[in-house]
């Protein structure tokens, strides 16, 4: 059975490369999502920082802001000095695509919000779980997240 592949990027444009080789080459997935799926998803995160972050869940609140107040820098942190993800990450639902979509324009949207947050200079919207961050963290964590999602697409030889 395939494995993973172990995955950094130094910018989200490796990111975007990495997802259009896969487009070009082709691919099978170990986890549940395809290349359009996980695209659509690193858009969605992108853009959240710059138009708002969808509602929680009445129920979540109070988690969220518990974590956010507490420990939430310190996740944060760490996420970045591993340059990973923790295993028991899960995704919001809302921000994955449904299956079966087209790969081409996923990537293009995803290479267009990539460029649409390099190139903002204003506020950014406070995170549930992070809160107010600096644009090079919240980079940072991107080009992690992607990472963390990609490596689940294997390349066909």
């Amino acid at each position: 059975m395939a494995e993973r592949r172990p995955l950094q990027f130094a910018t989200l444009d490796e990111a975007i490369a990495d997802a259009e080789s896969l487009l070009a080459k082709g691919y099978e997935p170990l986890g549940k999502l395809d290349l359009a799926q996980v695209c659509g998803h690193l858009t969605a995160w992108l853009n959240y920082p710059l138009d708002g972050y969808p509602p929680l869940e009445l129920h979540a609140r109070p988690f969220y802001w518990l974590v956010k107040i507490t420990v939430g820098h310190r996740i944060l942190d760490e996420v970045l000095a591993k340059n990973a993800m923790p295993s028991v990450t899960t995704s919001a639902p809302q921000s994955i695509p449904a299956p079966g979509g087209d790969p081409a324009k996923a990537i293009r949207d995803y290479a267009d919000s990539a460029a649409r947050w390099l190139n903002s200079a204003g506020a950014v919207h406070a995170s549930p779980l992070f809160g107010v961050q600096p644009k090079d963290k919240i980079t940072h964590l991107q080009r992690v997240h992607a990472a963390n999602h990609l490596s689940f697409l294997i390349p066909k030889q």
